[in-house]
């Protein structure tokens, strides 16, 4: 080991005995360098230090692995096994003091496994990384978007939906974390990406909801993507307002009223999006026949922006949205009826679709097999078994939870003393323009 490396062991080792994190989290990173021209012998490095008792240490060891593996070509097993040793074992009390290069460390990390098409190993360590550094349950983090699109790469999400399901009431930032000047430049190109990682775990959310048909949350998850406010327009928002308008039309059959103040989407998104209009323009006619038409028509486009399954989804969704319209004007139909009403190919494509309805609650009837004919019903819910009074109370339970949030929120908002100088600023500014100053005579008197 060269002398530059073992003055690093040394200056980890004493400035942890002694309890100065602070200190050794400041000065680290300008080893970072050193640690990653000496990879081939970082190794060594690990063996004189404890994961427990010198986690800032090994996490800057195990950053400089990961900056220089696409050199260095790493063994991936023992690369993901030091990842998976050291987000079990490290102190986390350390590692605060260090947020920002642990963000880095997964950000590289995610970007490793991916690399070597190995993400479904990453998904418990970057699990188990956002439950040591998060400080609540309802806290994001830039590592969630790492989650995510592990999870998409893998086409798994059972590790990642009970993060989506927490409805998110503050976020950790680079720029809020890094808050020593040192700390600030030395992580400049992250504290840029905050926008770049909030973008993405709704995006990829929005993705991964879709994937499991819970069009409602997906919808929720584009739109917060779409409707953050920016000054332009981000490639990540765009794609995010592509399978908005599509989700939507699944969900609602149209289009939701967007927020005004969301002037990107009307400057830069509507006419970057003309294809997916067309198809929001079609849908709202009922037509499946025209609907399938303009699917054919820019399958090219929807192909090449990854949509194609999802544009087969409209058009399934608009099949049902008609079937569910017939309920509302006839008591009784036949099959071919019914497919030939909603353009179908055929009686036995209608009943595959009513079995399916009948069958997740889209419409209640029922169909005789020796005629041929479909009876639809009525809504049999009287709201008033005791599973419905349950279902109820905790809605209610629910709301109230989140009326305390908003209150508790707004009382920090109205508490924060950037937003008091900032609204009594605009109070003197209104004050001023109400009662303008006139002088007459020699403005010196």
């Amino acid at each position: 080991m060269g002398s530059a490396l073992e003055n690093y062991v040394n200056q980890v080792r004493t400035l942890s005995a002694s309890g100065s994190y602070r200190e050794l989290a400041d000065e680290l990173p300008e080893s970072l360098s050193l640690l990653a021209r000496n990879w081939s012998i970082l190794d060594n490095v690990l063996e004189t230090l404890d994961m427990q008792q010198h986690t800032l240490g090994v996490l800057y060891v195990l950053l400089a692995k990961l900056h220089s593996a696409g050199t260095a070509n790493p063994e991936p097993v023992q690369l993901i096994q030091l990842m998976r040793d050291f987000v079990q074992r490290n102190n986390v009390d350390q590692l605060r003091f260090a947020v920002c290069a642990f963000y880095e460390t997964c950000h590289l990390f995610t970007d490793f496994v991916v690399q070597k098409n190995l993400s479904i190993l990453g998904l418990r360590i970057l699990s188990r990384a956002i439950d040591q550094i998060r400080q609540l349950d309802t806290q994001l983090t830039p590592i969630h978007a790492d989650l995510c699109l592990l999870s998409l790469k893998a086409k798994n999400f059972g590790v990642v939906l009970p993060y989506l399901d927490a409805d998110i009431t503050d976020i950790s930032t680079v720029a809020a974390e890094c808050k020593t000047q040192q700390q600030q430049q030395s992580q400049h190109t992250d504290a840029n990406n905050d926008a770049k990682y909030f973008l993405l775990y709704y995006y990829y959310g929005g993705m991964i909801y879709t994937a499991v048909k819970n069009y409602e949350r997906a919808l929720y998850f584009f739109e917060v993507c779409i409707t953050t406010p920016a000054m332009a327009m981000s490639h990540i928002m765009l794609e995010a307002y592509k399978k908005f308008l599509m989700v939507s039309l699944i969900v609602e059959g149209k289009i939701p009223n967007i927020p005004k103040n969301t002037q990107v989407i009307g400057r830069f998104m509507k006419p970057m999006a003309n294809h997916y209009h067309d198809l929001v323009n079609v849908y709202v006619n009922s037509s499946s026949e025209e609907l399938r038409i303009i699917i054919l028509k820019y399958s090219e486009a929807f192909t090449r922006d990854n949509n194609m399954g999802l544009a087969k989804q409209v058009a399934t969704s608009l099949y049902k949205r008609n079937i569910q319209r017939l309920t509302k004007t006839f008591l009784t139909l036949s099959l071919s009826d019914v497919a030939s009403r909603v353009q179908l190919s055929s009686a036995a494509e209608a009943e595959r679709y009513i079995l399916n309805m009948i069958k997740s609650g889209e419409i209640y009837a029922s169909i005789n097999q020796k005629d041929g004919m479909v009876l639809f019903k009525d809504d049999p819910e009287k709201y008033n078994s005791p599973d419905m009074f349950l279902k109820v109370q905790t809605n209610i339970t629910q709301v109230l939870d989140l009326v305390k949030q908003i209150n508790k929120m707004e009382e920090e908002i109205i508490l924060n003393p950037l937003y008091v100088k900032k609204a009594l600023g605009s109070q003197d500014d209104d004050l001023t323009s109400q009662h303008p100053k006139t002088f007459s005579g020699d403005p010196t008197d």
